[in-house]
């Protein structure tokens, strides 16, 4: 893994492991990054900082580590975050889409769960999570708040890996390359 830009000022540990969770994926775990208090602090508040500038409704974080950060930058803000969740996770009831996405290393499903007493059209979201590969379930979550009437006015991330997409307008703290 090479950095390419860091904004984190705060000494970063993160742990890597080849070949899981299938063969020829590097896994990279932010774990330790939220396990040291003074780079955790530093990393919501730079998003803090990021996301105030958008007037935002809610936080969409995706399972399970964009749980991690998104409900502390909601926090933070004094809005919602809402936690897209792995298919099966939430009552039928609950669920305002299912949709299916692409993975580096096989399919999954998502669903977006409803609002409480609300709906998503005209609500302004940022969607945040860990880490930025090839976009499919960024992009996937997008395109089902859009299809809610949702208004998506940002991504953000701790980490972008880079030379896996050619995304220019994501927030990001750290930019890498695998090789």
């Amino acid at each position: 893994m090479k950095i390419l830009r860091n904004v984190i000022k705060s000494d970063l540990i993160l742990r890597t492991e080849k070949d899981y969770p299938v063969p020829g994926i590097e896994f990279i775990d932010i774990t330790p990054a939220i396990l040291d208090r003074t780079a955790f602090e530093e990393i919501i508040n730079l998003f803090v900082k990021e996301v105030k500038k958008k007037k935002v409704d809610y936080i969409i974080a995706p399972e399970a580590r964009g749980f991690l950060i998104g409900s502390a930058i909601s926090y933070e803000l004094g809005i919602g975050c809402v936690p897209v969740r792995k298919k099966g996770k939430l009552p039928p009831t609950a669920v305002a889409k299912t949709f299916d996405y692409e993975k580096e290393y096989g399919k999954d499903t998502l669903e977006l769960p409803k609002l409480v007493n609300d709906d998503y059209k005209d609500k302004r979201v940022y969607i945040v999570d860990d880490i930025y590969a090839t976009g499919n379930t960024i992009n996937s979550i997008k395109q089902a708040l859009k299809d809610e009437g949702a208004k998506v006015v940002g991504v953000g991330v701790i980490m972008n890996i880079v030379e896996l997409n050619n995304d220019k307008g994501i927030f990001s703290l750290i930019d890498i390359n695998e090789g």
